[in-house]
């Protein structure tokens, strides 16, 4: 009530009216308001005038805005002086009208609760906190794997966690943070700090070297996250200093157990999401259907649950009439079909898994298993590989692998080329697919490809300065080359058709054989 009180009073009302005005409006600082403006009985706040010590005291100075509140007029009002106390009366409730909207306004704030902040996603809510709720990675943190023993004896060397996205790259990190901080907190000594850095690869060679003396006297354990070949995104002298851990794709049990997981925590998995809905039944075969469809990518698995439960609960709203009540949301797998939207494929157009698809389609073809090559062709076109990088590859496989024995095979592959250049994707995958299966059933031959191998290393390896052209297969278009003997006794084959007196390798050469072809 005092405070209410203060409020009236510093709007210009007297202490014992604002109480009473309180007690009449039962407590309410708006109604109180409204009786005090609406009393024609009671006195409104009067500016004082500071009074100067002199006999001839002049009568009281009246503020024009208020004058309609006094039951007295000083002195008779001329014509021009009404209508300004009339425009100021106007004023006067105007800038009562306002504090009136200001009032309700601030109560309506005070008394509307501050809505929650939204929970985080499903896949950070339910990362694993220790080391034991991690799954899929028993090759590192089983009770005598490598990292759960070094962890174990606090003997914590400097790693690189390499695997896909979504296998517990970061959350495995967290929790060696968290074991380590909880063993500083109980031994309260000095302890080296770990220093944990996601996408590491991300970092410029400069900033890796920054690393390198911290790492090397021990100062900081270094963990670092990354999806991405460290052979050939990371630099030597950190690869030296670290352990690579690779971390396997998780299988789909694993992916059963992870959104089984969300959906019996209430605190922090799918109850926590739906908020008032706090009933929630995922179907056995949409559970199936996330885990062979999420490509061992538990954050893909989980935020596409969060999204199919939300949907499904949005639907169940619209069904139930009675807000009140709680509601069984049962997630089918239509939902989960329609938040997936399609298969998640893990492909990087310009990471490791972008050649480890091209090395699996050239040696398909060059197995002559045309079966498998148009599957893994297939994995790069919906990965979004670029159709024209296929075709120079198959530009390549056509020379290298099917050569000779059948030299058609070098045309079929450019025409493919040039087709796919014309109308591209999507429409150039079939000729794209009918190339690489002419390539896998063609006849193979690497004859030419040995060939040009051998040579190459014969003109590295040669000691010295390479042999010049011999003088009879030299050019002589100008009379002092043909009196240095160039082309001379040069036998003309078209002319001479028994020529094979006549050599063309290098003197130190003769007889030497590249090519072994029938």
């Amino acid at each position: 009530m005092e405070a209410e009180i203060e409020q009236l009073v510093s709007m210009g009302f007297p202490t014992d009216l604002a109480a009473q005005a309180l007690a009449a409006a039962g407590g309410n600082l708006l109604k109180a308001t409204d009786w005090l403006l609406n009393q024609n009985n009671h006195q409104p706040p009067i500016a004082q005038t500071p009074t100067l010590p002199s006999s001839n005291s002049s009568p009281p100075v009246v503020q024009p805005k208020i004058n309609h509140f006094f039951h007295f007029h000083p002195k008779k009002e001329t014509h021009q002086e009404s209508e300004e106390i009339e425009g100021d009366e106007q004023s006067h409730s105007l800038v009562h009208l306002r504090k009136r909207q200001k009032l309700a306004e601030n109560q309506e704030n005070i008394q509307k609760p501050s809505p929650e902040p939204p929970p985080p996603p499903l896949a950070e809510r339910m990362r694993p906190r220790v080391l034991d709720e991690v799954v899929g990675q028993d090759h590192l943190l089983a009770r005598d794997a490598l990292l759960r023993s070094a962890i174990g004896c606090g003997r914590l060397p400097s790693v690189i966690l390499w695997g896909p996205p979504g296998t517990g790259k970061t959350s495995i990190a967290k929790a060696i943070e968290a074991v380590e901080e909880a063993r500083k907190s109980k031994l309260k000594t000095s302890k080296s700090t770990v220093l944990f850095l996601d996408e590491v690869h991300r970092f410029n060679k400069a900033q890796q070297d920054s690393f390198l003396p911290v790492i090397e006297d021990g100062s900081i354990v270094f963990i670092g996250a990354t999806t991405e070949n460290p052979s050939f995104h990371l630099i030597t002298p950190l690869l030296s200093r670290c352990r690579v851990l690779t971390l396997n794709p998780l299988k789909p049990h694993h992916i059963t157990m992870l959104v089984k997981r969300a959906v019996f925590y209430e605190d922090r998995g799918l109850a926590a999401s739906l908020k008032r809905l706090v009933k929630c039944k995922v179907n056995d075969d949409a559970i199936e259907f996330l885990s062979l469809h999420c490509d061992g990518d538990a954050r893909v698995a989980l935020n596409a649950l969060e999204i199919a439960a939300t949907t499904a609960s949005a639907r169940a709203k619209e069904l139930n009439t009675d807000e009140d009540s709680r509601v069984l949301v049962v997630v089918s797998v239509d939902e989960v079909k329609e938040a997936l939207q399609c298969k998640h494929l893990a492909y990087d157009r310009a990471g490791e898994e972008h050649y480890n698809l091209i090395s699996a389609l050239h040696k398909s073809m060059r197995g002559s298993d045309a079966d498998a090559a148009i599957y893994w062709l297939a994995r790069m076109v919906e990965g979004g590989e670029e159709p024209l990088y296929i075709a120079r590859r198959l530009i390549r496989f056509a020379s290298e692998d099917v050569g000779l024995a059948d030299p058609q095979a070098l045309p079929q592959a450019v025409s493919c080329y040039q087709a796919c250049h014309f109308i591209g994707m999507p429409e150039c995958n079939v000729i794209l697919a009918q190339c690489v299966a002419y390539l896998a059933l063609a006849p193979k031959s690497i004859a030419v490809y040995r060939a040009m191998g051998s040579a190459q290393k014969v003109v590295k390896e040669s000691i010295g300065q390479n042999e010049g052209v011999p003088l009879h297969l030299r050019n002589a278009p100008t009379k002092l080359m043909k009196d240095l003997g160039y082309g001379k006794e040069y036998i003309y084959p078209p002319d001479n058709p028994d020529s094979s007196s006549q050599t063309y390798l290098p003197p130190s050469l003769q007889g030497y054989k590249f090519l072994h072809w029938p």
